[in-house]
């Protein structure tokens, strides 16, 4: 079974730490993967820099900026992760754009994925009628989940049309805005997290986008099976390094 369906069965709320490869520094990636396996992660979700990241938000944006400028490719990537699968056993999802996979070459991203113990991919940009048409049987031979994004605006339609080509967790944005632009959940907001449980899809919804801290991760938590914060943890790296990378995850769990 693939490590993130087995995540998702577990008996408890999940969190879902996003951070961008090869930053602060190009060769942090794999110490920051595994402290935050040891603080008690769920989920890592790793950033494949990019010049062009529409979805995310300055924090984000600058941190993929420097790490570009460091120097972090794809192929380094790739290269840092050769082996983590003797040390890491939580489930580790590649988030990146679109342009820099299909420029490597869909069916080697996918092996190079398989190679080195990759559990999924969140694309942004990847219309889910092109995956489901073009690249999903790709994505399936080498084990890897694709996760969609819905939105507070996706139709209930389309949403039932995610539900049906997805086969691990649909990440449910909280808002319209980009990444790290929000700071609590408004009532509307938390009518939107009620309205999709209430829908009853076959794959559980974990939130992103405006989780900062142990109330919001909470008021995420309380209609889906778990959260995912990116913007706040770019930040601690910002002002501690690679230090007190557990303090942060207790924090954010209340400890």
């Amino acid at each position: 079974m693939n490590r993130i369906s087995k995540k998702l069965q577990e008996d408890k709320k999940l969190l879902s730490i996003y951070f961008t490869a090869g930053y602060p520094e190009p060769e942090d990636t794999i110490k920051i993967i595994k402290d935050l396996e040891r603080s008690g992660v769920d989920f890592i979700e790793i950033g494949l820099p990019f010049s062009d990241p529409l979805a995310d938000g300055p924090t984000i944006q600058e941190s993929s900026t420097k790490a570009l400028k460091r120097g972090m490719t794809t192929n380094r990537l790739f290269k840092q992760l050769e082996g983590i699968r003797d040390s890491v056993e939580i489930p580790l999802i590649i988030m990146g754009y679109f342009n820099p996979i299909l420029q490597y070459g869909v069916e080697k991203f996918c092996q190079k994925c398989e190679e080195t113990g990759i559990d999924g991919l969140i694309i942004p940009d990847l219309p889910v009628d092109v995956y489901n048409e073009e690249y999903k049987a790709i994505f399936e031979a080498h084990g890897l989940q694709n996760i969609f994004l819905i939105t507070p605006q996706t139709s209930e339609e389309r949403i039932k049309f995610i539900d049906s080509v997805s086969n691990g967790f649909i990440y449910m944005v909280s808002t319209a805005s980009v990444t790290g632009s929000t700071r609590g959940f408004s009532e509307e907001t938390k009518a939107y997290f009620k309205r999709i449980d209430g829908m009853k899809l076959k794959n559980p919804q974990i939130v992103g986008f405006g989780i900062s801290d142990n109330e919001t991760f909470q008021q995420a938590t309380r209609y889906a099976k778990g959260a995912i914060i990116g913007s706040a943890f770019i930040k601690h790296l910002n002002q501690n390094g690679t230090a007190k990378i557990a303090d942060f995850v207790n924090f954010v769990k209340g400890l």
